[in-house]
């Protein structure tokens, strides 16, 4: 049964691959899963329909036969539990790979979220000028801590997972920041998962919506 996951009409990103179908769709390339996309808009996403399936009214949403997943980290582990390609067949190796999906969603993320969230949404407070450095310096520690465990290897731990997919989306939303290229071995971590054939395909089917819904 191939799949259907949900994105936004029109993406906020204007196409940069950020959004968090991003994530679906890449995985859902490197296992070699066909899949459909239905696409929504900002007011369809907050309608009962689309809440039945996300209850906070966001994408992706993951319909598979009875089965209705939302957010982007469980529907990506759904994915690389049920396809080869994204979780090593060794147990610890699994495990530890699974950790790596948390670290990126729980530990690395919410730095990054809060920064683009102040850089995109603050900027008419009293208080940005003395929030930024607070933020930006929240988001240096915790790329310090990446780039010395990562150090010189070219995933996180062996063979790429699912954890480096979910952790190059995430750092990827650096990307209009620049902060990203003060740390040389994480741009090219990222650059080498933007090098995957799979990444590449996801990431020109996001574009695609969004020239579509750009040139009607």
């Amino acid at each position: 049964m191939i799949p259907t996951i949900t994105a936004f009409e029109n993406s906020p990103d204007r196409g940069k691959g950020q959004a968090r179908d991003m994530r679906v769709r890449w995985a859902l390339e490197e296992v070699g899963q066909s899949y459909d996309v239905r696409l929504v808009s900002f007011s369809e996403m907050k309608e009962g329909a689309h809440r039945a399936l996300h209850p906070f009214g966001q994408i992706p949403t993951y319909e598979e036969g009875d089965l209705a997943l939302f957010e982007s980290g469980a529907i990506v582990f759904h994915i690389a539990e049920r396809h080869a390609g994204l979780l090593p067949d060794d147990a610890n190796a699994r495990a530890r790979a699974i950790t790596w999906m948390f670290a990126a969603l729980s530990t690395v993320e919410p730095p990054i979220v809060d920064l683009q969230n102040a850089v995109l949404l603050e900027r008419d407070k009293g208080w940005y000028e003395q929030r930024l450095p607070i933020v930006k310096d929240r988001t240096r520690d915790r790329l310090g801590e990446l780039s010395r465990r990562l150090g010189d290897a070219d995933w996180l731990d062996g063979a790429f997972s699912a954890g480096d997919l979910l952790m190059v989306t995430v750092l990827r939303r650096l990307n209009a920041s620049g902060i990203l290229n003060e740390y040389p071995n994480l741009s090219a971590y990222v650059a080498r998962g933007e090098a995957r054939p799979a990444f590449r395909r996801a990431f020109d089917a996001q574009l695609a919506v969004f020239t579509a819904a750009s040139n009607p």
